[in-house]
C-alpha cells in the first residue's frame, strides 16, 4: 500500500487547510509611512498536526509506515519555509497509538483535542477512524484518513458530522472488493471476515460482486483481528471444497490463517482487499505461502509518468527514514 506517498500530501493538505490564510492587504496610510526604525522579527506560529495510527500490537509495521509518512510530510514542509500573516510557520507532529483497539482510538484522539492540534491524519484502520471522528467533528478539527476505506460509515453513524470535517484519501471497500470479485473465475467462493468495520465491510461487498457475476458463495465464516487459531472454520468451509476463499482482513490474520489451510490441505486459492497486501505477509505466512496462491486489491496505481514521482517518493522516504535513525523497516 503506498500509503506514505497519500501521507506526504495529506499532511500538508490538512495543515494549510487548518491554518493556513492569505496575507492581509497592508492599509494604504501604513504603506505610505516611512519606515522609523525596523520591525521586530515575527515570532514563529507552530501548528500542531496530530496522526494517530497503531505502532504497537499485531499490524504495527503498518502504522508506523503511516507515521513516518507523516514525519517526512512535516520535515517537507518546515524545508519550504513556509509563512503565516508574515510569521515564520513551524510544523510538529504529535503521534499517537491506537494499538487499532476502537477504545483506546477514542483515547487517542481526546489526547490530540486536548493538545490543540490544528489537523489530524488517521486512523489508519476504519473501526478507530469511526468513533474518533465525532471526537475530531465536536472540537471542530478536520480528519484526514490515509487509509479508512468503510466510506459511508461515519456519516452514517454520525448524521449531523460535517463532510468537511472528514475525508478520505483511498478507495472505498465496495471498489477494493469488487475487482476481485469480477476477475475471479471461481464458482464456488468461501468467505471469511473479520468482524471489524473494515474487514466485515470488505468481505461483504465481494460476496456481492461474487454473487452479482453468477458465482456461489458456499460458506461464510468468521473471526477476528487478534485470533491465531483457524482450524474449526476451515475445516467447515474445506469439507464445501471452495475454489476460493476471501479473507475481509489484515495481513496479520491472514498470514497464519494461509499456514493453517497448507496445513489442512487446502488448494484453495486465497484473496483478500489491501489490508493483506504488504512486504510482511510471505514472512508471517512462512511456508503456507505458495506460488500464484494469494491475489490481494491495492486503491490506485502507478503508471505512466507518475512512476517518476513514485521513484522519487522511495528515495525521500529513505532519506527520512535514515536521518530517523531506523524508524521502522522500510516497506516501498
Amino acid at each position: 500500500m503506498h500509503l506514505n506517498m497519500k501521507l506526504a500530501v495529506i499532511a500538508a493538505a490538512v495543515a494549510l487547510a487548518a491554518c493556513g490564510k492569505k496575507e492581509e492587504a497592508m492599509p494604504a496610510e501604513t504603506a505610505a509611512a516611512p519606515a522609523a526604525a525596523a520591525a521586530p522579527a515575527a515570532e514563529a506560529a507552530v501548528i500542531k498536526i496530530g496522526h494517530v495510527g497503531p505502532t504497537s500490537g499485531a499490524i504495527a509495521h503498518l502504522g508506523k509506515d503511516n507515521e513516518n509518512g507523516a514525519r517526512m510530510a512535516i520535515e517537507e514542509l518546515n524545508a519550504a519555509n513556509l509563512t503565516i500573516n508574515g510569521a515564520p510557520a513551524k510544523f510538529e507532529l504529535l503521534a499517537e497509538d491506537d494499538a487499532a483497539d476502537p477504545k483506546q482510538g477514542t483515547a487517542a484522539a481526546q489526547k490530540l483535542v486536548d493538545a490543540k492540534v490544528a489537523g489530524v491524519i488517521g486512523h489508519l484502520n476504519s473501526g478507530t477512524t469511526i468513533p474518533a471522528s465525532q471526537i475530531y467533528n465536536d472540537a471542530g478539527i478536520p480528519q484526514i484518513s490515509p487509509s479508512a476505506t468503510n466510506r459511508n460509515t461515519p456519516v452514517r453513524a454520525y448524521p449531523e458530522l460535517p463532510s468537511v470535517w472528514w475525508l478520505m484519501m483511498c478507495t472505498s471497500v465496495a471498489r477494493l472488493a469488487s475487482t476481485p470479485s469480477r476477475v475471479s473465475k471461481a464458482k464456488n467462493v468461501a468467505v471469511i471476515d473479520d468482524r471489524t468495520a473494515y474487514g466485515q465491510g470488505v468481505a461483504d461487498e465481494f460476496e456481492k460482486g461474487v454473487v452479482a457475476a453468477g458465482g456461489t458463495v458456499v460458506g461464510r465464516e468468521f473471526t477476528n483481528d487478534k485470533a491465531t487459531d483457524f482450524n474449526a472454520i476451515l475445516t467447515t468451509l474445506k469439507a464445501k471444497k471452495p475454489d476460493v476463499k476471501f479473507f475481509g482482513g489484515m495481513d496479520a490474520v491472514a498470514g497464519p490463517m494461509l499456514k493453517q489451510m497448507k496445513q489442512l490441505g487446502i488448494e484453495a486459492k486465497f484473496m483478500g482487499g489491501d489490508g493483506i497486501c504488504s512486504a510482511q505477509l510471505p514472512t508471517l505466512a512462512g511456508d503456507g505461502l505458495s506460488d500464484d496462491q494469494v491475489y490481494c486489491a491495492e486503491a490506485g496505481g502507478v503508471e505512466g509518468e507518475e512512476k517518476v514521482g513514485m521513484d522519487k517518493f522511495r528515495e525521500d522516504f529513505r532519506v527520512s527514514l535514515a536521518r530517523g535513525a531506523g524508524l521502522c523497516s522500510l516497506r516501498l
